[in-house]
């Protein structure tokens, strides 16, 4: 057989794995949802649910496991030795050497453990929006905010393996509370979360009246779905929350660009679904917010290629790149 790779991408929400070949082509996906089970050793769950798909993917298309690499991407801090040691949107699996715990149940199973983001990033480096360029930061909006940066064509990982976590810059400083224990984090206004946040606040506040209406007057009922949906839709009441992300967003990219003069943010997750409409508004309020403004060389806000599959594409590219 040709050589694959299968790249499984852990979420707050799901666990998504790809079998790819040596050119990003995707022959096999499997699915399931992510689990949160506090009382058992940490990242226990969370290795089943991998062992799980990886499992499925190899009976169902008559693999063994010595024949494939296995690539993990995981939310949060990733040690260079592979250790999540701190993970604020999956906090079951914090402190957890997840490959050591896939090769307790499979020892032949060769794995390799990084961030979920950073493979995005190299996905779409690679063989997505970002392809050609060499100064890269990629954006996952999706539970939280994740962050992989591309500079001069290579990774950054850092001194421990923990550059790119830009969705815990502070944008501001009362803001409100983020699940890495501090306050006014960037992913609190630009993720998914973030907008359900934002949406329940416009609802109370009586800025979305016909939301509010459909849930019988339950404002805390109204969900950030909701909101990009209506949005989609040209509810003019839902389209200025969407704009108010957009703020958000742009603000995060403008401290991103005056810090790294990357040229290109390829934004990407779950969230990237409302990129139509997202995107639009981030570029509006970018060029008042950035340093220098139009006295620089444009930025580009573009969507990801892969959308939620960046980080499963760019494990197996790791994985293949690192393991064979």
């Amino acid at each position: 057989m040709s050589r694959i790779a299968l790249g499984v991408d852990v979420g707050g929400t799901k666990v998504l794995a790809l079998a790819v070949g040596e050119d990003g082509t995707v022959f096999d996906s499997e699915r399931v949802e992510t689990p949160h089970v506090a009382e058992r050793p940490a990242g226990d769950a969370a290795a089943d649910a991998v062992m799980s798909v990886v499992t499925t993917l190899t009976q169902r298309n008559h693999w063994s496991l010595r024949d494939v690499v296995v690539g993990v991407g995981l939310p949060g801090m990733m040690s260079r030795e592979g250790v999540l040691v701190f993970a604020p949107n999956l906090p079951t699996a914090s402190g957890a050497d997840l490959a050591a715990a896939l090769r307790e149940r499979s020892p032949e199973m060769r794995v390799l453990c990084e961030n979920d983001a950073d493979c995005a990033a190299v996905a779409e480096h690679r063989w997505g929006a970002a392809r050609g360029h060499d100064d890269v930061v990629m954006v996952t909006l999706g539970t939280g905010v994740g962050g992989g940066i591309i500079s001069g064509g290579e990774l950054v990982r850092g001194r421990s393996g923990f550059a790119g976590e830009i969705g815990h810059m502070v944008v501001d400083a009362h803001g409100p509370r983020c699940p890495c224990g501090g306050r006014g984090c960037w992913e609190r206004y630009a993720s998914g979360g973030g907008v359900a946040r934002l949406a329940r606040e416009a609802a109370v506040a009586g800025r979305l009246p016909t939301l509010v209406r459909q849930y019988a007057g339950d404002a805390d009922a109204v969900r950030g779905e909701d909101v990009t949906r209506a949005a989609a839709e040209g509810l003019p009441e839902a389209l200025a929350v969407v704009d108010e992300v957009g703020w958000w967003l742009a603000l995060g990219i403008a401290n991103l660009a005056a810090i790294l003069d990357c040229g290109v943010f390829v934004i990407g997750g779950g969230l990237s679904e409302a990129s139509a409409l997202l995107l639009p508004a981030a570029q509006r309020h970018l060029s008042s917010l950035v340093e220098g403004g139009s006295a620089r060389p444009p930025l580009l806000v573009i969507p990801s290629k892969f959308g939620e599959r960046s980080g499963a594409l760019g494990a197996a590219a790791l994985a293949t790149q690192r393991l064979t």
